[in-house]
């Protein structure tokens, strides 16, 4: 089993950032893809953003040139850098995770949330105009 426990979501005005972190407990986390997903009220869960074990990245177009995500292994953490934050960034935000190492860098492998078995509790992020 996998434990996923995010924090650093808030209130941040339009234009301003936030850093989210999600803390993994139970297995190799090393080894593991790691993934950052939304959901809005009203609205499907988004991909946003996925981190291999290596350090290869994706990004969902819509947060491209304003989020970073990153991992400290050695911590077992994975974190979420958002800049230049907008109203419609406003979601509840989730940690999921993969095991096992991969070399993929098929889009797809990143983006499919239901390939993700892990999954944190979420934590809210409210942008204000």
């Amino acid at each position: 089993q996998v434990q996923l426990v995010e924090s650093g979501g808030g209130l941040v005005q339009a234009g301003g950032s936030l850093r989210l972190s999600c803390a993994a407990s139970g297995r190799t986390f090393s080894d593991s893809t790691m993934g950052w997903v939304r959901q809005a009220p009203g609205k499907e869960r988004e991909f946003v953003a996925a981190i291999r074990w290596d350090g290869y990245t994706s990004y969902a177009d819509s947060v491209k040139g304003r989020f970073t995500i990153s991992r400290d292994n050695a911590r077992n953490t994975v974190y979420l850098q958002m800049s230049s934050l907008k109203p419609e960034d406003t979601a509840v935000y989730y940690c999921a995770a993969r095991g096992g190492r991969t070399y993929r860098n098929d889009r797809n492998y990143y983006t499919t949330q239901s390939s993700y078995p892990y999954w944190g509790q979420g934590t809210q992020v409210t942008v204000s105009s």
